[in-house]
């Protein structure tokens, strides 16, 4: 049984008719053979309002891909304090380090454990006695200890897939003992790094005044008075053979040739990201401001594509980031611009797979410079789609994935303006035989640790200790 926010569907009115489409994403991937296979379960929210149609629509859907599609109904408040507000304004900007941006309103959390207890009802009453409960990210982190309240002894797996914050931005939650409490009653909790895993044991340190977690191995334990429980590092990856696979298709390869002819004389730096405060768009924008300012010879030799993905821009800070990204493109656009070239080509939407992949081939540069991001899957998936093997990929340090791609990859502080500037100019420089290293061992390494092994090394922990 899998437990997320949303169901691995969407849900939504076209021509007049409801329907439910699956969803994209590597988590969908992963999980839908092995659910397929044990005829299991995945429950969710739907992302609406209950009515009672949906209920036919979804069991369509059930038989479609093989495994049971269970809803989770959710009221316009529940929506409102426990998405929105707890999820969204409280432990993304914390767990991203941001916790100016966070709002401790105490409804907030009132609602998050009424959720949590809703999610859990609904999944004791499908559960059997020896199935194994997989619960996904920081949206149900109570849902152990509500299971545990109905006299669920399933085996209970948890896994993060944001950062997991040191102890001194941890202890800003006012609820962070009942968290942490909660999260301990799960029998294996997974995190994207070692670091992550790390600050999870030292809060539990810090909090409980408990000594001894041993971190040096790559699951460790953690005795508490109830249970023993497992904390392990399973970095999530993509699905590369299917992005290596798509990306090397004709249509693709055309389209990619087209991006370049329009861009003649021109190597193309890539940003794609969703729109949000911490994947450091304006600081990226800066750097790439500093370095046509610091290296003349850069202009109308380079061009930044950057393509946001709408997201939440009904909230008001989310308005203001997409305003000031626009600003900063206006404002280095307008400085820098000789005819026939423009230094940047900003997107505003959302691209269908194959255009994505066009970019990724079309790029000989990706910039991926999040401020904090528990993996980042658009570098695995820009090295992926590199079947030419002569992009370079510029990484934040702050990112998960840098754990992984670190040596294969030019690492910087998304912070650092002059960083960021000098690491776009080594790049730009880098010569055809140190590109073809570095993304040949990258490709390698991704491949090696793909989103199915990110699924087999989980389950074969939870099922082997």
């Amino acid at each position: 049984m899998v437990a997320s926010n949303r169901l691995p569907v969407v849900v939504s009115k076209e021509s007049g008719r409801w329907q439910a489409k699956p969803s994209s994403g590597g988590l969908v991937t992963a999980l839908t053979p092995v659910l397929a296979e044990s005829g299991g379960l995945w429950i969710g929210w739907t992302g609406t309002q209950k009515q009672p149609f949906l209920d036919d629509i979804l069991a369509k859907a059930s038989t479609d891909s093989g495994y049971i599609l269970e809803p989770v109904w959710l009221t316009e408040k529940e929506v409102d304090q426990y998405y929105f507000g707890f999820s969204n304004e409280i432990m993304w900007p914390l767990f991203h380090d941001l916790q100016s941006r966070c709002n401790f309103d105490p409804a907030y959390w009132n609602t998050y454990r009424s959720v949590n207890r809703k999610f859990a009802r609904v999944i004791e009453k499908k559960a059997q006695p020896n199935d194994y409960i997989w619960v996904q990210d920081y949206h149900l982190m109570l849902v152990a200890r509500e299971l545990r309240r109905l006299s669920v002894h399933s085996k209970l797996g948890f896994f993060l897939h944001t950062p997991f914050p040191a102890p001194d931005m941890y202890m800003k939650l006012p609820w962070r003992k009942e968290i942490l409490a909660a999260l301990l009653e799960y029998d294996l909790l997974g995190f994207q790094t070692s670091r992550d895993r790390n600050n999870f044991a030292h809060c539990v340190e810090a909090v409980f005044q408990r000594q001894g977690i041993d971190t040096r191995r790559q699951v460790a334990t953690v005795q508490t008075p109830k249970r023993e429980v497992l904390i392990g590092s399973f970095p999530i990856s993509i699905d590369f053979k299917s992005f290596a696979r798509e990306a090397a298709s004709e249509t693709v390869a055309q389209g990619a040739r087209k991006l370049r002819d329009a861009v003649p004389n021109c190597k193309i730096v890539l940003g794609v990201d969703r729109l949000d405060y911490s994947k450091g768009v304006p600081e990226r924008l800066r750097g790439f401001r500093r370095a046509l300012e610091r290296f003349p010879a850069l202009r109308g030799r380079l061009t930044l594509v950057q393509i946001m993905v709408p997201s939440r821009e009904d909230i008001l800070q989310y308005r203001a980031l997409r305003s000031e990204i626009e600003g900063l493109v206006g404002e280095i656009n307008g400085i820098y611009s000789q005819p026939g070239w423009i230094p940047i080509n900003y997107i505003f939407r959302s691209l269908s797979r194959a255009d994505l992949l066009a970019y990724y081939r079309a790029a000989d540069i990706a910039l991926v410079t999040p401020l904090k991001d528990g993996m980042n899957l658009i570098s695995k998936e820009y090295c992926a789609a590199n079947v030419d093997e002569n992009g370079v990929l510029i990484l934040s340090e702050f990112a998960g994935a840098a754990s992984q791609l670190g040596r294969a990859s030019l690492l910087v502080n998304p912070y650092d303006v002059e960083g960021v500037a000098n690491a776009i100019k080594q790049a730009y420089s880098m010569s055809n035989h140190e590109r073809q290293w570095r993304m040949r061992r990258a490709r390698r390494l991704i491949a090696k640790r793909d989103i199915h092994w990110w699924v087999d090394s989980f389950l074969r922990t939870a099922f082997t200790n």
